[in-house]
């Protein structure tokens, strides 16, 4: 009898170990798996149903949640939305989440480590939960210069930052979409408003052209090249290159032709100022044959090119080809052929000339705040690379004022104040052309760096909607 009651308590004992083990194992070691799941109605209920915490700018929520009479106590709401809507992304019940609102969730939606002690008075108190807000480094006001700038219907992304920092002063993109057509709790409306959104032309709901859009640069390239030239010791300001009408392309039976309406035709030979002021290309091509293909990439990959990185949100590698032919190679240093820049790329490039060759990582948050306001988190800046010497980048920047001075870029000039900067145009084939802009000043104190991009435009309609409004975008700045 009692081996019966011994077999049985062992029986009994054995069985509540292995509940309380496969318990515990759910609990501790498959709550993540579990709340993630796909199927997981109860999890997606509780996630749109949290008081989600604002996406702020100089104190104003761009993204918040306000009270819904529905089965989710909460809507998320988008205010100023297209403006904001590259930065913000959304928060879908059917799409998910993009941007901000994706890749500082676990901040936002209040789940985050950092916000430990506030889970645990709130989980003991019974209140509800509630997220951090997020403060952005954007300035409203520029901002919405940035946004004005971009006609209805253009193609385009304005980029503005502080090059000894890296934050973010202005970041602006068109076409856009408002968020809260994807933000709705209607899944059948949210659903017919994608269908909609598809049908805008360029507008990708899912991705920040400003930060993932990979664009033809054009001769704003040739910064890289200057840079290159410099750095590896064959090159200064004295050293001069033929600068014929057209450098003939070995292999093929084309050649590569000045820019057709400046003053390049003036000489038969060129400095890299004067190469740079006129945008002359048959000298970049002759550099970047005598430079080659690895001088000329380690370089662009000195200021950013081939990596992807966060800001947070998500950048998307620029690209420099490899493996080039010498007609290839020769386009490549004009930013054509198969170069492709992110809009914040070439700010980045100009940021590091305007830092004394120091590049400081790009960043869009300015802090991280409880629910009480207490700051749990503060960027500090971050250097990303060290693109050339402190010499050659003022080297440059020299040219880069000349270029404004008496070149490409004249319409960027501020009175009183030395700008540097560089115009290009690439054109791409099927399309029209990208018109660009990029620079910063004052060149001797450099407070602001601007990169505009216009794209599908034709020259004249390019040079108005670059230069003159990176000159405005500078004056706003310095007269803040």
């Amino acid at each position: 009898m009692n081996q019966a009651i011994r077999r049985s308590w062992i029986v009994a004992i054995s069985m509540f170990a292995l509940v309380l083990g496969s318990l515990t194992y759910v609990q501790f070691f498959e709550a993540s798996a579990l709340q993630n799941n796909d199927w997981n109605t109860r999890q997606i209920l509780q996630d749109y149903g949290k008081n989600r915490g604002a996406i702020l700018v100089d104190g104003r929520p761009v993204a918040e949640s306000v009270p819904s009479d529905d089965q989710f106590n909460y809507q998320r709401v988008y205010n100023e939305p297209e403006m904001y809507a590259h930065l913000t992304g959304f928060f879908s019940l059917v799409n998910g989440s993009t941007q901000l609102e994706n890749v500082m969730n676990e901040e936002l939606s209040g789940s985050s480590d950092d916000l430990f002690i506030d889970q645990m008075v709130r989980l003991f108190s019974g209140a509800q939960a509630q997220g951090a807000s997020v403060e952005l480094t954007i300035d409203p006001q520029l901002q919405q210069m940035a946004w004005d700038m971009i006609p209805e219907g253009q193609t385009g992304s304005i980029v503005v930052m502080e090059p000894d920092t890296g934050n973010v002063l202005a970041m602006a993109s068109k076409p856009s979409y408002d968020p809260n057509l994807l933000a709705a709790h209607d899944t059948s409306v949210v659903v017919q408003n994608i269908e909609q959104l598809a049908q805008v032309p360029g507008l990708s709901i899912y991705f920040n052209p400003a930060t993932q859009s990979l664009v033809a640069p054009g001769s704003v390239f040739k910064l890289v090249v200057a840079a290159a030239a410099l750095e590896s010791g064959e090159f200064d300001a004295e050293s001069t290159i033929p600068n014929p009408p057209v450098l003939d392309l070995p292999g093929t039976d084309a050649g590569l032709p000045n820019f057709a309406t400046g003053g390049c035709a003036a000489r038969d030979t060129a400095d890299l100022e004067f190469a740079l002021e006129q945008s002359c290309n048959t000298p970049f091509g002759q550099i970047a044959w005598d430079l080659g293909e690895q001088a000329v990439l380690e370089q662009a990959q000195e200021f950013g090119f081939g990596e992807n990185f966060n800001i947070p949100v998500d950048v998307a590698a620029s690209q420099f080809p490899t493996q080039l032919s010498e007609a290839q190679l020769a386009q490549s240093a004009i930013g054509q052929f198969s170069v492709a820049v992110t809009p914040l790329q070439m700010a980045m490039v100009s940021a590091a000339i305007a830092n004394d060759g120091v590049l400081m990582k790009p960043n869009l948050v300015k802090a991280v705040r409880a629910p009480d306001l207490s700051i749990i988190t503060e960027p500090e800046p971050e250097v990303f690379r060290e693109s050339l010497s402190a010499d050659n980048a003022n080297q440059i920047t020299e040219w880069m004022v000349n270029v404004v001075e008496n070149g490409t870029a004249r319409n960027a000039a501020v009175p009183g104040v030395q700008v540097a900067g560089k115009t290009g145009t690439a054109e791409v084939p099927e399309q029209g052309d990208n018109a660009w802009f990029t620079g910063f000043a004052p060149a001797d104190n450099p407070e602001v760096v601007v990169s505009i991009v216009m794209q599908d435009v034709d020259i004249a309609t390019g040079a108005q909607l670059t230069s003159p409004n990176a000159k405005r975008l500078i004056e706003a700045v310095l007269n803040r």
